[in-house]
């Protein structure tokens, strides 16, 4: 193509259709016998159109300077021809919200080319530009998630967070053991690449799997003395299930716990809002009534508030180190993760023991409002639905 024909083609593509048209038209009738074949090879444009434009310029029949088309002209919307079509999108559009539960659409990211075929399908064939043409038209547009839920007001934060500060300097000045507990993340037991670098030779990089298809699951549930900056890690390798959570602080306490507080007689217990130590979990409350019940404790529970884990102290007191303790350093086995959260150390003298629970924790397990009933429990003035106490039972029947 030479430049004449490039600048040709650049003037053609500045023009509306009309102009384009007759501009054609008129490159036409100047080359003559074959001008015609000669623009729709240049160009693209139809045979059809060009022969429009020529007899347009020869009858002078041009419509209006500020139209493009004839009024009355162009393709009629589709609301006309199928009126049933903009209620039937609006119903596909409120089924995001509302409608039947179980409809298959609802669960499906509504692209216009989606809603275009489920139009179809109920019997509104449309294309998805017209899908998007109309959803403009009724007020729709794309949108991101807008965060805008903060959970708790500020003054409900502010005063569980007082709260909690008020009952842990009141147990450490008991010389009752405080505690943070928490699950982190599932990690994959084998051969898998584990984000982060550690120092090897030169140009030796640690070879691991291509493809992380394994089926074994670390499950780490850490319990984190505040007072003595020392951490007890259960590995579990089944479910992270409420028994789980309180079998891991058993544990602790019978390894560790009771020997630095043989004369302790109550437990303060800080945790997360959900997860299998959540403040609305019955098998929680259930089970930690029978750690009471078995070691004869007063156990304290104050839960942190929705959206506010971050203070939780495990977080960024032990979790954190261990995660650059085995940064680069692939899972291999349940032995591997239970040694590197043991080899964990920083320089303020943190300590942590871990150990493996090869018990399998079954998920599902349902209490009834039978047993919830038989519980010791008595919740706090401040915010009762984060802060309780669960008592040794046997101790509140002899006190009766």
């Amino acid at each position: 193509m030479d430049m004449a024909d490039k600048f040709f083609l650049t003037i053609l593509g500045r023009l509306n259709e009309a102009q384009a048209r007759w501009y054609l038209a008129r490159e036409a009738l100047a080359l003559g016998r074959g001008g015609v074949k000669t623009m729709e090879g240049l160009t693209g444009i139809s045979r059809r159109t060009i022969l429009r434009g020529i007899r347009e310029l020869k009858k002078g029949d041009l419509p209006p300077q500020e139209r493009v088309r004839r009024s009355g002209g162009g393709r009629k919307p589709l609301e006309e021809s199928d009126p049933g079509l903009s209620k039937a999108l609006e119903k596909i559009m409120e089924e995001n919200t509302a409608g039947d539960p179980m409809s298959l659409l609802r669960w499906t990211h509504k692209s216009t080319r989606t809603i275009a075929k489920e139009l179809e399908r109920q019997g509104h064939p449309s294309s998805h530009m017209s899908v998007q043409r109309r959803l403009h038209e009724l007020g729709y547009s794309l949108q991101a998630n807008f965060k805008n839920d903060e959970g708790p007001s500020p003054e409900e934060r502010d005063a569980q967070f007082r709260h909690i500060n008020g009952q842990v300097k009141r147990f450490v000045r008991r010389g009752d053991p405080v505690i943070s507990v928490d699950t982190k993340k599932k990690e994959k037991v084998g051969n898998f690449k584990n984000p982060g670098r550690n120092w090897r030779s030169k140009g030796n990089p640690q070879e691991v799997d291509v493809h992380d298809f394994g089926k074994e699951k670390a499950i780490p549930y850490g319990t984190y003395d505040l007072e003595r900056n020392e951490g007890f890690v259960n590995v579990g390798i089944s479910h992270d299930t409420a028994e789980f959570a309180v079998e891991s602080i058993r544990r602790w306490w019978k390894a560790v716990g009771r020997r630095h507080y043989a004369k302790a007689k109550a437990l303060l217990i800080c945790a997360d809002c959900g997860g299998s130590n959540g403040n609305r979990t019955r098998a929680w409350k259930f089970h930690l009534q029978s750690f009471a019940d078995e070691f004869g404790l007063r156990v304290t529970v104050c839960h942190y508030p929705p959206g506010t884990s971050k203070w939780n102290k495990i977080e960024h007191r032990m979790f954190s180190f261990i995660s650059m303790n085995w940064r680069g350093q692939p899972l291999v086995s349940y032995e591997a993760v239970v040694n590197l959260i043991g080899g964990t150390r920083t320089r303020t003298g943190l300590r942590i023991t871990a150990k493996l629970d090869p018990r399998e924790y079954e998920t599902g397990e349902e209490i009834t409002d039978e047993q919830m009933e038989q519980l010791n429990i008595e919740v706090h003035k401040t915010h009762p639905k984060w802060n309780y106490t669960i008592s040794n039972r046997r101790l509140s029947v002899n006190a009766k």
